[in-house]
């Protein structure tokens, strides 16, 4: 099947997930000019910066504690005006998304590391608490697919320092392919490396895509690192849900829109979790603001949960 692409592929922010060919053992990205030598620095367009733009927010929208909600990336023209209105500018789109969701998955990351002033424009434009999880280079987890990783995880972790710095540093996503069966020594090998053992307060997530990983065995090794299964939930595939760390991740990859019954359950679900752990909950971004819509609609109903069990407590 023909990988979908949104009309902003390849933009910050939106770089759509690689599908490589199962029977190429190392596929090479197309179509990106690189600019060093290491596989990780690739140079795409790049939307306009977003410091020419005064924030227009200095506090995270309201939200449940340690929930942070958001979708796969930001930077799509499309979005409008179902989500951006018609008159922001592409360049001012993350400090509208910022206004409105606590968090926002990276993928552009899964190609291209950004610079120290792309990745400072990002930290700028959002308020403090908000969130950016980043997706694991494809040369982790699809050239070299988990395999003597030490230098490449190395400049990941660095490239996102400042993240970290910031205090807005969410979950690092590791999503292997589907054509990458169960290795689980390979696992626990890779999970011990000395750059993860420097950092130990970085939040990994790992999306398994073959259904070989969902055993207690891969669990335990997850568990013993403190590594999040990420629950994955799409139209060929679901992950169980079981808590593998001290916080949990979610990616709802379902296609379309979400009823407002099922999204009533997530929040019951998320707030609970949320209690006792960070929770992290990204949406699947599509042409049409279908994925924005659906959590600007979790977080309104978490917040009226929230607010209508405090009301049920001072009543007892």
């Amino acid at each position: 099947m023909a990988e979908r692409r949104s009309v902003a592929a390849d933009v910050v922010g939106s770089n759509p997930t690689s599908r490589p060919n199962p029977s190429s053992s190392a596929p090479q990205p197309q179509s990106i000019r690189t600019r060093s030598i290491s596989p990780l620095h690739r140079e795409t367009t790049l939307p306009r910066s977003p410091k020419a733009i005064a924030v227009t927010t200095t506090s995270l929208a309201p939200s449940h504690s340690n929930l942070f909600v958001g979708t796969s990336g930001w930077a799509y023209p499309t979005w409008k005006p179902g989500f951006y209105p018609k008159e922001v500018p592409s360049r001012a789109f993350l400090h509208f998304y910022a206004a409105h969701l606590t968090s926002v998955e990276v993928n552009y990351t899964f190609r291209t590391l950004p610079t120290a002033t792309q990745l400072q424009g990002w930290l700028d434009a959002t308020p403090p608490g908000f969130r950016f999880s980043f997706k694991a280079p494809q040369r982790i987890t699809h050239f070299q697919r988990l395999r003597e990783c030490h230098t490449t995880i190395t400049e990941f972790l660095a490239a996102i320092t400042p993240a970290r710095t910031a205090g807005k540093l969410g979950p690092l996503f590791f999503q292997l392919p589907p054509n990458f069966p169960a290795d689980n020594a390979r696992l626990n090998t890779f999970l011990e490396d000395p750059a993860f053992a420097e950092q130990p307060s970085l939040q990994l997530a790992f999306e398994f895509r073959h259904p070989s990983w969902f055993s207690d065995a891969a669990y335990a090794i997850l568990r013993r690192h403190n590594t999040a299964l990420c629950i994955a939930e799409g139209d060929d595939l679901v992950t169980p849900d079981v808590a593998t760390a001290d916080f949990r991740c979610y990616r709802l990859r379902r296609s379309g829109r979400y009823s407002p019954a099922e999204i009533e359950a997530f929040a019951q679900r998320f707030t609970k979790s949320a209690v006792t752990a960070d929770l992290y909950a990204y949406f699947m971004h599509e042409d049409e603001p279908t994925g924005a819509l659906n959590a600007t609609a979790l977080l309104s109903a978490a917040v009226e949960s929230t607010a209508t069990e405090s009301k049920a407590g001072a009543h007892k």
